[in-house]
């Protein structure tokens, strides 16, 4: 917890309280339901939590704005997000239940009503956001072309709404059409851990 409050000193009581009772929560849940590695479960906070909550650094939601996790997982970058920006809406989906059924008992024993969880594909789900979040589900071309019906038009945020993504190594052949609206930020101007040293964060708006 020390280290998110390095990274987001203006953190609440309430906040502090939700990050540090996560891990708990997934250290039991995954017991019931492996849904993450347990060796990934080690580094919970810098390998999920943290790593989710770059997206905090690229754009900070206005209330009321209205976020898409797709293919959320155990749920990130999508729970994080949602404590840290209490005063917006984010609807996680994932294709499997299992998954969807932790996420569901995660969200509520931390109290986040601002979630809402379902078992969807994206292909599927034609409801507008102001923006879609994603852990490097699929090639960015792929993932642009899945997600770009869902994108807002009616923007309220600081930023054009659009998709901002986590990725990791080289992926200059993947971006290369969408230049030069794109903007890859390298996760290490952020965080300093060495976890994030090939991690970036992937913006770009949707205009149409």
């Amino acid at each position: 917890m020390i280290v998110i409050q390095k990274y987001f000193p203006g953190l609440t009581k309430d906040q502090i309280f939700s990050f540090e009772k996560m891990i708990p929560l997934y250290h039991a849940w995954n017991k019931e339901t492996s849904i993450i590695s347990r060796k990934e479960m080690d580094s919970l906070y810098e390998n999920y939590i943290l790593h989710s909550l770059a997206i905090a650094k690229i754009v900070s939601f206005s209330p009321g704005s209205k976020i898409l996790d797709v293919g959320t997982g155990a749920g990130f970058p999508g729970i994080p997000l949602a404590i840290m920006f209490p005063a917006c809406h984010f609807v996680l989906i994932d294709s499997i239940k299992k998954r969807i059924k932790v996420v569901n008992a995660i969200a509520e024993e931390l109290a986040l009503d601002n979630v809402t969880a379902m078992v969807s594909r994206v292909e599927d789900l034609y409801d507008q956001f102001d923006f879609v979040v994603a852990r490097a589900v699929t090639s960015f071309p792929a993932f642009v072309g899945l997600v770009d019906k869902n994108i807002s038009q009616r923007r309220q945020n600081n930023l054009p709404n659009g998709i901002v993504y986590l990725k990791a190594g080289d992926f200059q052949e993947e971006i290369q059409s969408f230049k030069p609206v794109v903007v890859v930020s390298e996760i290490t101007k952020f965080f300093n851990e060495p976890f994030f040293n090939t991690k970036k964060v992937v913006y770009l708006p949707v205009i149409k």
